[in-house]
């Protein structure tokens, strides 16, 4: 490295990007290196908890769930700014480039951290205007209070909690879940789990359509709309939420940066094959394993924050650094506030029940552990 101070430059303040800022705020000499974070929003959103926080405003969820930034940088060593990426120049030398905002700002790095997590529909899909972040809430907060009939498209972990906060809010709405798989979740996780989740969810008085689904999904509307299933079931919901996967949050990277998926590809130490200082992690890497807050927080940003440490020594960290090997599979499916599943792959298997699960996570959603990511 040249005696210059160096910049490194994190995009993207959720789980994983503000537990990397946070370490290098630490370990970084600020005589010897700049450390910044760009966020497009001045604030993170812990996304595990927001399907509670946007189904009403019981608890005034958004005081918590939307953490500021500004107890992230320990003693002050780092600088946040709120701006949205749009280009990334990697240079031709590997050991420099710029970032591009929609703004006009152009922002200059040394090592690059790409952490931007994913891009959702239907609820979850926040606008990228901080701005407009609480007016969707507001929004999201009426619609599903006015409806009688909800229909959650998707019946993976975002339909399944989002079904159990409705039921916890209003027991009596119509709420049913449509999913184009044989079982909820995917085949990931064991089927008794997937089946005792199902179990769980009819226990509540949610519809459950299996192994079928919506060839075109309808236009907002604002009362009932005539729905024909794939395989002949009619619905008049009058409320239709996508509830289905995400897609990782890579648009405005070069496409010499991803995998035919639109995943990043990387290296077992997190880095770019091509670009020795830029680090990636998070839902947005190619790795086979499920894409969960847990492992961005907990696997793969312990792992970037020590080798840009060490990338800042001049150490090879593809041949000397700390090399990610995988992570457990792990989930916790909260239904309502006191109710859920969980499974761990060890053992064969291991299912926890409601009683577990409620305490671990739907009570609280674990937030607090969330805010303690970023020091609040």
């Amino acid at each position: 490295m040249s005696s210059k101070k160096s910049t490194v430059v994190i995009v993207g303040g959720g789980t994983g990007g503000v537990v990397v800022a946070r370490y290098l705020s630490k370990t970084l000499d600020p005589q010897r290196h700049k450390l910044l974070l760009i966020n497009k929003h001045p604030f993170r959103i812990i996304l595990p908890a927001s399907l509670r926080m946007l189904v009403s405003d019981r608890g005034k969820l958004e005081e918590r769930v939307l953490v500021p930034y500004d107890k992230v940088f320990t003693n002050g060593n780092g600088t946040f700014i709120e701006g949205l990426v749009t280009k990334i120049n990697a240079g031709d030398n590997s050991n420099s480039g710029s970032l591009a905002l929609s703004d006009g700002r152009v922002i200059e790095y040394d090592v690059l951290v790409l952490a931007t997590g994913s891009k959702w529909d239907g609820p979850t899909s926040f606008p990228d205007d901080a701005a407009s972040v609480k007016t969707h809430i507001a929004a999201r907060r009426e619609e599903i209070a006015k409806a009688d009939d909800i229909l959650l498209v998707g019946g993976g972990a975002v339909g399944i909690e989002l079904a159990g906060e409705i039921k916890d809010i209003w027991p009596r709405k119509s709420v049913t879940v449509l999913n184009r798989g044989a079982q909820l979740l995917n085949d990931t996780y064991s089927s008794k789990l997937r089946h005792d989740l199902r179990r769980q969810l009819v226990k509540r008085g949610v519809k459950v359509i299996l192994d079928d689904y919506i060839e075109e999904l309808p236009a907002e509307s604002s009362g009932p709309v005539q729905i024909r299933t794939a395989h002949g079931k009619s619905l008049e919901p009058d409320l239709v939420l996508r509830t289905w996967g995400v897609q990782s949050n890579t648009a405005h990277l070069p496409s010499s940066f991803l995998t035919p998926s639109g995943t990043v590809k990387v290296l077992p130490s997190l880095q770019l094959p091509s670009h020795p200082n830029i680090f990636a992690l998070g839902d947005l890497i190619e790795w086979d394993e499920q894409k969960t807050a847990a492992k961005a927080q907990m696997g793969h940003a312990p792992i970037v924050a020590k080798n840009v440490e060490l990338y800042l020594k001049g150490v090879d960290v593809s041949k000397a650094g700390k090399i990610y090997k995988g992570s457990m599979e792990m989930i916790l499916v909260s239904n309502g506030r006191k109710s859920g599943m969980g499974w761990m792959d060890v053992m064969g298997g291991i299912i926890f029940g409601p009683f577990l699960t409620s305490r671990i996570k739907s009570k609280d959603l674990m937030i607090e552990m969330a805010r303690g990511a970023s020091g609040n």
